[in-house]
């Protein structure tokens, strides 16, 4: 698992870098006075890789979550009835 997050990691921050330089694209859209329309694509579109981002890296802590319990081997109800609780103010939290 840990192979494959580092795979993702790199997209991950691949991704970052691309949603920076269109948030300094949009800013020079703005500072020039561009079409208000055309702007709001841009935002949306970085909206969209941001929100990407965020579902990937929460993924990856639901898995971290999940995989830890049969790392220990705690299976009972209660501990799954913790880790049910922990994903949901994650998710409560977080989206």
């Amino acid at each position: 698992m840990q192979e494959n997050w580092d795979d993702k990691r790199k997209s991950l921050i691949t991704r970052l870098r691309r949603v920076e330089g269109q948030l300094r694209g949009i800013q020079r859209m703005m500072e020039e006075e561009q079409d208000c329309e055309r702007v709001a694509q841009q935002l949306s579109a970085a909206r969209k890789a941001l929100d990407k981002a965020f579902y990937e890296t929460m993924a990856c802590a639901l898995r971290q979550e999940l995989s830890m319990s049969q790392q220990t081997g705690d299976n009972s109800p209660e501990k799954l009835e913790s880790q049910i609780q922990h994903i949901t103010s994650l998710l409560s939290k977080y989206a």
